[in-house]
């Protein structure tokens, strides 16, 4: 009995984990990709060791809107050409999209809408790297399951910090500081002739 309970064990340990990969894999190759604006956090809470913690517009949108929610469901997102996605309204169970619409999947906790993507997780020394981080891009496939990819800036460009800081690029780069340009050096032979000759100063 106990050898069964042990192999059972084993095999579960085994396979989930590796279901979880394949999904996250297969959600990763079928998911489009959507950008979604930051919400400002507490300061205080930003950074928590080597994560970030994120706050979602769209959440704070649906939040206003309703007061109560369902503990799940979906939320429906217009994206534009860019996209970047926003909050439009919930889904009914009988929503039919429109072209540039799609499903978010969405859990109420604590009144607040979480979207499964609450934080993000960086190497040790890379938290200055992510201060530009505007929007968040995520894999979003039909069904409205959703992966974290990674932060974006303002242009949507992807961040990505060095996987070894060095001292040069422990700090995100910036604008190089012009030098002022070096006092010229007075040489040797003019500073001999500004000085009296011992010739010059024996007496005639």
């Amino acid at each position: 009995m106990r050898n069964t309970i042990f192999w059972v064990a084993t095999a579960v340990a085994l396979v989930v984990p590796n279901w979880l990969i394949f999904q996250k894999e297969q959600l990763l190759r079928e998911g489009k990709s959507v950008y979604l604006r930051l919400a400002p956090v507490d300061p205080r809470s930003l950074m928590q060791g080597d994560y970030m913690i994120l706050r979602y517009q769209i959440s704070e949108q649906a939040e206003r809107q309703h007061k109560r929610l369902p503990p799940s469901g979906r939320l429906v997102l217009s994206v534009d050409a860019q996209g970047v996605g926003s909050f439009r309204r919930l889904d009914s169970g009988s929503e039919t999209l429109a072209a540039n619409e799609i499903f978010f999947q969405y859990k109420f906790r604590k009144n607040r809408v979480q979207l499964g993507a609450e934080s993000f997780f960086f190497q040790e020394g890379r938290a200055t790297w992510y201060d530009r981080a505007r929007y968040a891009e995520l894999k979003v496939t039909s069904a409205g399951n959703a992966v974290l990819v990674g932060l974006c800036n303002d242009d949507l460009r992807r961040i990505v910090a060095p996987k070894r800081p060095s001292a040069r690029t422990a700090q995100p780069p910036q604008a190089p500081v012009m030098s002022p340009p070096p006092r010229p050096s007075t040489s040797s032979r003019s500073s001999a002739s500004s000085r009296p000759s011992s010739a010059s100063s024996l007496p005639r």
